[in-house]
């Protein structure tokens, strides 16, 4: 789990625990979000407000646990620490790569910060499709976005720019990528981690992008 720290977004927090071959839901992901909150509290000397989670490698079929465990059990961490379910805004977006569905405007790739919001969304689900990257070969693949749990407040519209301007900040890249900056950076996380480091990071750690 990597979470930004600053309201530039240039900082970020980082936690990893240890899943067994193939897990992708987590049992500690509300304690990891919980430790995030904790670090930005002492860093800006006040708590988030909204908080929006985008949670990777989630299958199709496992959206319902996803928000009867993962959600459930976050939402009851931030309870505790803001002292009361109506005293944090919380939005909750699963981001899946490996689709199949494909846009075209023109007969062409649509450009960069396309959005896809309805017809071809589901009408029973708060979703979008998401291009946020340019290709020179081929065509290019959008990201959709599932909102499985939102009382931010923001407006679809709002929601949708910040997804996009979350593909540009991914430091090891200039352009832009596939899914939101913390997303890449937790890939690049558990690949560090799993492959180079094979044990759980030094606490000390946990404020640097050492596994860029």
């Amino acid at each position: 789990m990597v979470a930004s720290l600053d309201a530039n977004f240039g900082q970020y927090f980082s936690a990893v625990s240890r899943h067994s071959s193939g897990e992708e839901l987590s049992n500690d992901l509300a304690l990891h979000v919980g430790q995030a909150i904790l670090a930005y509290r002492k860093k800006n000397s006040r708590l988030p407000n909204p908080i929006i989670i985008y949670r990777d490698g989630v299958g199709e079929g496992q959206t319902p646990f996803v928000h009867d465990y993962e959600v459930v059990q976050i939402k009851r961490k931030l309870t505790e620490i803001y002292g009361g379910p109506d005293r944090f805004r919380l939005g909750f977006v699963i981001v899946t790569k490996r689709i199949n569905t494909r846009i075209f405007y023109n007969k062409k790739n649509p450009p960069p910060g396309t959005v896809v919001d309805d017809i071809i969304t589901d009408p029973l689900k708060y979703d979008f499709f998401l291009v946020s990257q340019s290709v020179r070969q081929g065509t290019v693949a959008p990201t959709a976005y599932n909102i499985i749990e939102d009382n931010t407040g923001l407006d679809a519209d709002k929601l949708q720019k910040l997804t996009y301007k979350f593909c540009h900040m991914y430091y090891n890249f200039s352009g832009t990528v596939r899914v939101p900056a913390p997303c890449q950076y937790a890939h690049k996380l558990a690949f560090f981690v799993s492959q180079t480091l094979q044990q759980t990071p030094n606490p000390q750690l946990q404020q640097l992008l050492y596994f860029l």
